[in-house]
């Protein structure tokens, strides 16, 4: 084939098209700065020292000439305008994402966090649940900013603080809609509501979907592909009745739902769990000896109930929002005791919003042992309903955290053994959305990537497949102030290419800097290709008196 489309990431002059030679210094200037460990790992403390030296203003000033320059857009809607215009007219758009956070005391967030995550049964009825040790609240990992790289972290504090979160969001909506086509805007489940709900919800999701595989290891159907574990309808309905099942689990298998099948796969099976009305009947879960359903919590108090819902309609009046702006709503991924629910709802939001075309997307962390499943079943619910797939693909920002957690309470690592396995993973889950996409076009997929071989992976595949970047259906994604010598490029060659844009008032995003700083540390010592590519450009410039360049736009 003739057409197909080839980028040159050795291109400096085309990767940094966009920043004038003073931008360059800063990049290496910065980069250098995180490859020394004494910086980085004293960050908070050293900021602390100069701004009580300086003064408020000149450390301001300072943060802007160093690492807040590199890597946040600016304090508010209004400054960050011209860097989003100048990066789209190299052909890099935006993800929009208020990066404030608190900042916490770590005995603080840990009291948040017990706080919000344990009900009022549970406070009363000491383990009379049958609540399960890794979707439970657990003080020694309170706080969640613990061994996260870059993301943000929200802890709840009550209801207001949650609308005024919602707030925050519609705000960034409006700002993508505002100032960029096509834009994105990045949300986090964890911002709207009290984190009690998503892990119960998890945990009952979690459950029913081990409750399926126990059926068909009882049909000989153990160890075989998720969607391929079709369950026969007669069998299960003697397993139910001889694990002692009551008729109300037996009477779900009959009747038109179903089909005339005689089969049961996960899909339909999951459907089951939609057709409860009251939020608080959700959580209920199979027990595996009896076979019999019980209450995840013995009782809600009608307040509980309240916030459950109003955490769905804050989901619900965001993606209204940004439909009516023509912007794309990114859902991150979290923890994997809130992910099972995080991901149901929203799909649950796919389901309405992208049936002309993908507006909510979805968030797939590759480290993890389950990715492929979990990309796999919504791909096919969305083909067999009809809407298009939105997903964004990530290796996954959790994994120290997640590690520890697992081994010091005790339940199965969920994180892939090592790199090269979430790189096989991402490969396989990015090949299984490109092969939807070239089946019937409603699928969308951002790679969210700072692998150089990843994003080549995804261009080859493209060029197989005959997929062109004019179609808009494969998008790529990078952070603010990093690897933008995969970004412009990929750009400027057509690709529909995106930067990760943090943004907020210098002092608050403090805490996102300092991680982004731990982040860079890793990426700058094992790589010292951007830094290599920035003198390049910069010896270039200097040797063909281009030093003075300004960006046209």
């Amino acid at each position: 084939m003739s057409n197909k489309i080839a980028v040159d990431f050795e291109n400096t002059e085309d990767a940094y098209k966009s920043k004038t030679s003073l931008e360059l210094l800063r990049s290496l200037l910065v980069f250098k700065l995180c490859t020394y460990d004494f910086l980085v790992d004293k960050n908070k403390e050293l900021m602390d020292f100069s701004k009580k030296v300086l003064g408020q203003k000149a450390f301001e000033q300072m943060m802007k000439m160093t690492f807040y320059g590199q890597f946040v857009a600016g304090e508010n809607h209004e400054t960050i305008k011209p860097l989003i215009q100048r990066n789209e007219a190299y052909g890099v758009g935006s993800v929009l994402d208020y990066s404030v956070e608190e900042d916490l005391t770590q005995e603080e967030a840990e009291t948040k966090e017990m706080e919000s995550c344990v009900s009022e049964a549970e406070r009363e009825s000491k383990g009379e649940d049958h609540r399960e040790k890794k979707y439970k609240a657990h003080r020694q990992f309170g706080d969640r900013r613990g061994g996260v790289i870059s993301a943000r972290t929200y802890f709840y504090a009550d209801e207001a603080k949650c609308d005024h979160h919602m707030e925050t969001f519609l705000n960034c909506i409006k700002a993508s809609g505002g100032s960029s086509q096509d834009g994105f805007s990045a949300i986090k489940m964890t911002a709207l509501g009290r984190p009690q709900f998503l892990l119960q919800f998890s945990e009952v999701l979690v459950k029913w979907r081990r409750f399926f595989s126990f059926l068909a290891a009882q049909q000989g159907k153990a160890g075989m592909e998720a969607l391929e574990q079709k369950l026969e309808l007669e069998q299960l309905q003697d397993t139910l009745i001889k694990l002692g099942a009551k008729e109300d689990i037996q009477n779900w298998f009959t009747g038109e739902k179903l089909g005339s099948s005689g089969t049961i796969d996960l899909l339909d099976w999951n459907s089951l769990i939609d057709e409860r009305t009251k939020i608080s009947n959700l959580l209920v879960v199979p027990n595996l000896e009896t076979g019999q359903l019980e209450p995840l919590l013995s009782r809600f108090t009608e307040e509980e109930e309240r916030q459950m819902k109003r955490m769905l309609q804050r989901t619900d009046i965001l993606a209204k929002h940004a439909l009516e702006h023509g912007v794309r709503l990114m859902v991150d991924a979290e923890q994997t005791y809130f992910q099972p629910a995080i991901s149901r709802l929203t799909l649950e939001m796919q389901r309405v919003f992208n049936r002309e075309k993908p507006v909510i997307f979805n968030t797939y962390q590759c480290y993890l042992k389950e990715a492929y499943d979990n990309v796999s079943l919504d791909v096919e619910l969305s083909r067999r309903e009809g809407w298009y797939f939105g997903a964004k693909l990530v290796r996954g920002a959790y994994m120290y955290q997640e590690r520890t957690r697992a081994q010091e309470i005790g339940y199965e690592d969920p994180i892939n053994p090592d790199y090269e396995a979430t790189n096989r993973m991402y490969h396989k889950c990015l090949d299984y959305v490109l092969e939807e996409i070239d089946h019937n076009r409603k699928a969308n997929v951002m790679v969210a990537s700072h692998n150089e071989d990843t994003v080549k992976f995804t261009i080859q595949r493209m060029n197989e497949m005959g997929l062109t970047p004019k179609e808009k259906k494969v998008y790529f994604g990078q952070l603010l102030g990093m690897c933008d010598q995969i970004s412009f490029p990929l750009g400027q060659a057509g690709f529909p290419v995106y930067k990760y844009v943090p943004y907020g008032p210098v002092n608050e995003v403090i805490p996102y800097l300092s991680r982004r700083a731990q982040e860079n540390r890793g990426f700058m010592k094992g790589s010292q290709r951007e830094r290599t590519l920035l003198w390049a450009e910069l010896k270039r410039r200097a040797l063909g008196g281009g030093l003075s360049y300004r960006p046209m736009h």
